[in-house]
């Protein structure tokens, strides 16, 4: 059992258990359902830096990253710093998150949300919309091709962005669909944890150009972004890189003035 079949297990359970505790009707009528999402897709086309800034406690593969920033902090800085989007670890057992991160990011700040999670039922959608996302996650590596049509189309009809997530060439022909906004290339091996930028690279040819290119793990400096800027990715995702600083929105700021 690798760590994803590990997470997707625990997973379940604990789906079952917030579906008991929370009705769907109830998340319906949550504040936040009705507000109007922010596309995360277009402020990418458009930004000449690209970045995605995560917040992010612990991992699988890292263990304790930093527990002591606190998420309202991050987000402003994060805002302040211009960043193109957040990225929300909500997973609890395994990252050390919570919904409650992804609403405390939404009252302090307005940039585009993205809940970062291991989607696998269409509840979980409606609690990104209650909780203030404006984007989801779909692992492909976790899915069906009908499950990844399924969980796209709903989001798309709750008006929020998908960014689906591959490792390799098998998961991205299985994948490609018109209710996709971005296409997200994971550089991190999942059998061994190694992290390679020429992931993407071979995957970048792949990808049809109708949807925004988006390079995730093993982002850590100015450089990786220079060098996958010329295979067309406008999104870059950066998960630890800030979060392991002691100020992570003046982390992402510095970054940003190198990158420009």
């Amino acid at each position: 059992m690798n760590i994803l079949d590990k997470i997707v297990a625990d997973k379940r359970v604990e789906i079952d258990l917030r579906k008991s505790l929370i009705p769907v009707n109830q998340l319906e009528q949550s504040v936040l359902f009705e507000r109007q999402t922010i596309s995360l897709a277009t402020k990418l086309r458009n930004s000449q830096t690209g970045i995605i800034a995560e917040h992010k406690r612990r991992s699988p593969s890292k263990s304790v990253i930093n527990q002591s920033l606190n998420v309202f902090d991050v987000a402003k800085g994060y805002e302040d710093a211009g960043v193109c989007g957040m990225s929300v670890l909500t997973d609890g057992k395994y990252f050390g998150g919570s919904l409650d991160d992804l609403l405390t990011a939404r009252a302090s700040c307005n940039l585009p949300l993205l809940r970062k999670e291991f989607i696998i039922d269409e509840y979980q959608l409606l609690e990104a919309k209650a909780y203030g996302a404006d984007v989801i996650l779909l692992i492909a590596a976790i899915l069906t091709r009908d499950e990844i049509k399924q969980f796209s189309e709903f989001a798309k009809s709750l008006n929020l962005d998908v960014l689906l997530e591959v490792h390799n060439e098998e998961e991205l022909h299985k994948s490609i669909m018109p209710s996709l906004d971005m296409l997200g290339v994971n550089n991190r091996n999942l059998k061994t944890f190694d992290v390679s930028l020429e992931t993407s690279k071979g995957l970048s040819t792949i990808i049809p150009n109708d949807f925004v290119k988006v390079s995730e793990s093993g982002i850590s400096n100015i450089e990786a972004i220079k060098e996958l800027q010329p295979y067309g990715y406008k999104g870059f995702l950066i998960g630890e890189n800030f979060m392991k600083t002691d100020n992570a929105g003046e982390s992402a700021k510095q970054f940003i003035k190198g990158l420009l």
